[in-house]
């Protein structure tokens, strides 16, 4: 009697239960959608209003010979050196940014104490919050005049380097001042995704690795590098789809020009970046003008996606099982016992252990030491 009264409450439960589940099951079906959607109304309305200038006769209309525009035989030649200056400065900025970050996250995750990583966490967090405008001004107020000596110290003793042969600017108002700011803004992003890939390595691998008699750097090289080298590329990505669309900064800190530079230190002679000049040069614009610089953002977006996509994609690459891993497996498929695994295979897995020596299971000397006994 009992248990079919609670079956049948139990049943009521379940029936009671159901209506909520189908709404939040409808509910997360439309947000997932919208995003969907929202992805291509953008696509759309970039394409719809970008293709007028796209299609125009530049050399022949009136309306894209004035201010910006004028002086272009086409959409691809205006929109050429912004797409270059982008990736330029992009690159530069990652470059300074990424080794610097890989070391923070390595110092965060494995060097320091529990109480200091808290509080540089804390600070990496709080790096990420600072508007791009609050940059900015650093990058005019600060960083212009603290870099003019590197860059005639540059310009002087490497001159011989293409990049750096060049009149260098009498304000600093170049191309590796904004760099150094837009590494600065990045340097975040890449610190935080990459500390959290270290914390996720195996702690039977790093425990291996030490107890083979490795050091800390060698345990990090060995264990903690080849697990996360996946992570640690997404995260650079990622880190240059934030620079790509970086606008206020960039604005504030360079001299507008629209042309094909690989010179670092000369102001006037910058390749201007895609948003930057988009964020310039909008309040002016008009009809095909501003078709221009929608058009240049949509080269921008395609440029952010494929960046972003590309990230996703190692992100959620399956990493290759290893021989000794599918071996172990098939030789203790119901066997948790960690002495099953030889810590030598957990961090070389194809046999190769450089200097170090394992010890085999049950034996007080290392393996060459036996050898050499026999």
């Amino acid at each position: 009697m009992s248990t079919s009264t609670a079956a049948s409450t139990g049943g009521s439960a379940a029936a009671k239960a159901r209506p909520a589940d189908r709404f939040f099951k409808s509910l997360s079906t439309i947000a997932t959608v919208s995003i969907m959607v929202i992805l291509a109304g953008v696509a759309i309305f970039l394409i719809v209003r970008a293709l007028p200038a796209i299609m125009a006769n530049w050399p022949t209309n009136p309306d894209l010979n004035k201010d910006f525009t004028a002086g272009f035989s086409s959409f691809w030649a205006y929109v050429g050196p912004l797409a270059f200056g982008t990736v330029w400065a992009s690159l530069i900025a990652l470059i300074l940014a990424a080794p610097v970050a890989i070391g923070i996250a390595l110092f965060i995750s494995h060097y320091s104490p529990r109480k200091l990583a808290n509080a540089l966490g804390y600070v990496v967090d709080l790096l990420a919050a600072v508007p791009s405008v609050v940059f900015g001004l650093w990058g005019i107020f600060v960083m212009r005049p603290f870099l003019l000596p590197l860059q005639d110290w540059l310009n002087t003793y490497l001159g011989w380097i293409p990049f750096f042969g060049c009149e260098v600017t009498k304000t600093g108002s170049s191309i590796l001042t904004a760099a150094i700011v837009l590494a600065v803004m990045v340097l975040p992003i890449i610190t935080s995704i990459s500390r959290e890939i270290f914390l996720q390595t195996p702690k039977l691998r790093e425990e291996a690795a030490l107890a083979l008699g490795s050091t800390r750097w060698e345990m990090i090289k060995l264990a903690v590098f080849p697990y996360a080298g996946s992570g640690m590329l997404s995260a650079i990505l990622l880190g240059l789809g934030r620079a790509l669309g970086e606008t206020m900064a960039i604005a504030m800190i360079l001299s507008p020009s629209v042309i094909v530079s690989f010179f670092v230190l000369t102001e006037g002679q910058n390749s201007q970046t895609v948003a930057s000049n988009i964020a310039l040069n909008f309040p002016i614009a008009e009809d095909l003008g501003r078709s221009a610089l929608i058009g240049t953002g949509l080269i921008l977006f395609v440029i952010s996606f494929a960046v972003n996509l590309l990230a996703r994609s190692i992100v959620n690459r399956k990493p290759k099982s290893s021989k000794a891993d599918k071996s172990t497996s098939a030789a203790t498929p119901d066997s948790t016992d960690d002495a099953a695994v030889s810590p030598a295979s957990l961090i070389h897995p194809d046999g190769d252990h450089g200097h170090v020596h394992a010890r085999r299971p049950g034996s007080t000397g290392s393996a060459s030491t036996e050898g050499a006994a026999k």
